[in-house]
């Protein structure tokens, strides 16, 4: 018999006759409606979120429409939710001036939550070779961090094949091909810039990024001053130089120079840099005829002002 005064827990009359499936059913991941000001970047997020034009579609959608697919998001101990998939969709949200987004809030780990950051958004149309490269190498890192904690009796050297071979099949990518794009991550700002914008091709880019990354900064120097991209033998030969220690300035811009006349000529500008300067509705051909057009009556007023 309980002693007088004794706190005597009762089962609720809910909890004594909850079901298995009722209780299995209340664990189940729900879309919450999270402020937006609660939700964080995922750490070192390798997709680049622009304020472009498809930013501007997003965010017209999301203001008249809103958010339609739910971001998926886990709790951080220290309060707020860190983005695993959404990023573009939180951005807008927050353009669009909208309090709360829906979320599905999902308890994970460190390395799922990477691999399924990346497979998230490489499901997009447009990668950039520098989003590709790190995000590669951060789903490689997590998977392998899975395997070794799965089979703690395998090797290192056995647990990067398997993990190599997995991570391809399910990319439908080549083992080799990984590897090359993970590559470009040794590639300094400045030269992976140019990669992304299509300055400096993928293949002599990974030829590239076996230079030290002083050897880089001399050759963006000289790659500068000539005016000249590398053709893929030539990156090659840098790359030769740079293992036998004899890279230099004055041998990249030797090297640089073997490019020919017509490829010295081009100028090319990204599709971001002409789009501010005219309406939306303008083709790529409409720009091209009106830079054209500006260009030869500027010419002409070159030629009068000589004519003075």
């Amino acid at each position: 018999m309980p002693k007088k005064g004794e706190n005597i827990s009762l089962t609720s009359y809910d909890d004594l006759f909850e079901t298995d499936e009722s209780r299995a059913e209340s664990q189940l991941e729900r879309v919450q409606n999270i402020p937006v000001r609660e939700l964080i970047p995922f750490k070192n997020h390798p997709f680049k979120v622009l304020d472009d034009e498809a930013m501007l579609r997003t965010t017209e959608s999301i203001a008249e429409y809103g958010v339609l697919t739910p971001l998926i998001a886990r709790p951080l101990d220290h309060g707020g939710y860190e983005i695993i998939s959404g990023h573009r969709r939180a951005h807008a949200a927050e353009l669009a001036g909208l309090a709360e987004v829906p979320v599905l809030v999902r308890d994970m780990d460190d390395d799922a939550a990477t691999v399924l950051m990346v497979d998230s958004n490489l499901q997009r149309e447009n990668i950039l070779p520098s989003e590709r490269a790190f995000a590669y190498k951060m789903k490689l890192e997590a998977m392998k961090h899975q395997g070794a904690r799965s089979d703690l009796t395998s090797s290192q050297v056995g647990t990067k094949l398997r993990t190599d071979q997995v991570m391809a099949k399910e990319l439908g990518e080549s083992r080799n091909q990984i590897q090359r794009y993970i590559r470009l991550t040794n590639l300094v700002p400045d030269l992976l810039d140019l990669v992304d914008c299509k300055q400096i091709s993928f293949n002599p880019a990974v030829e590239l990024s076996y230079l030290s990354p002083e050897e880089q900064e001399t050759f963006l120097q000289a790659m500068d001053e000539v005016q000249a991209a590398p053709s893929l033998s030539q990156a090659q030969r840098l790359k030769k130089l740079a293992q036998e220690g004899n890279f230099t300035m004055d041998a990249a811009r030797e090297i640089l120079n073997e490019v020919k006349k017509g490829d010295l000529e081009r100028v090319t500008f990204r599709n971001e840099q002409l789009r501010r300067f005219f309406p939306r509705s303008y083709t790529a051909q409409q720009m091209q005829d009106t830079i054209i057009k500006l260009l030869d009556q500027w010419q002409k007023k070159r030629s009068r002002e000589h004519e003075r």
